[in-house]
């Protein structure tokens, strides 16, 4: 089986000229980053590979997290992930390498809680804020779809 840990942005500041591909993380959203991190270690995850979007509160959240949870880990910047709908993340996901078992997306609704919905058929609507991650269980990388995940956790900066 392989883990998809998706991972929303933390909060990040809404800065009148900024473009939104600019917008840094509050001081909360540094800590919940901090924070995601520290959850995922104690949940005993670590990710192999980690897919994030460019703009710059997706990589600050990834970085942060990662500091203590798998500095190492590789980190590749895909635009596709910004903005994208959940059937552009599926076909993102299902090009990831067999060996990778924990992978690790961090990107922006609507598109991540639409994904975890859909993979996992969830109805529920308990929205997934900023620094809301779900930790899915796969078969495998290629060809998934609707109903192919199951959520095994899900945490958002509330939680703790």
């Amino acid at each position: 089986m392989n883990t998809l840990i998706v991972l929303r942005h933390a909060k990040a500041a809404h800065v009148p000229g900024l473009a939104d591909r600019e917008r840094p993380l509050t001081d909360r959203g540094e800590r919940d980053a901090g924070r995601i991190g520290q959850t995922l270690k104690r949940m005993g995850l670590s990710p192999d590979l980690v897919l994030c979007s460019p703009s710059l509160r997706t990589r600050q959240t990834a970085e942060l997290a990662l500091a203590d949870l798998a500095p190492a880990a590789p980190l590749h910047l895909e635009s596709e992930i910004y903005e994208a709908y959940p059937d552009e993340l599926l076909e993102l996901i299902g090009r990831t390498d067999d060996d990778v078992s924990t992978l690790l997306l961090v990107g922006h609704n609507p598109g991540v809680h639409e994904l975890i919905m859909n993979l996992s058929l969830s109805r529920d609507d308990e929205g997934f804020p900023p620094g809301a991650f779900a930790v899915l269980e796969t078969g495998g990388w290629a060809g998934l779809g609707p109903g192919d995940a199951r959520m095994i956790s899900r945490w958002t900066p509330k939680d703790d």
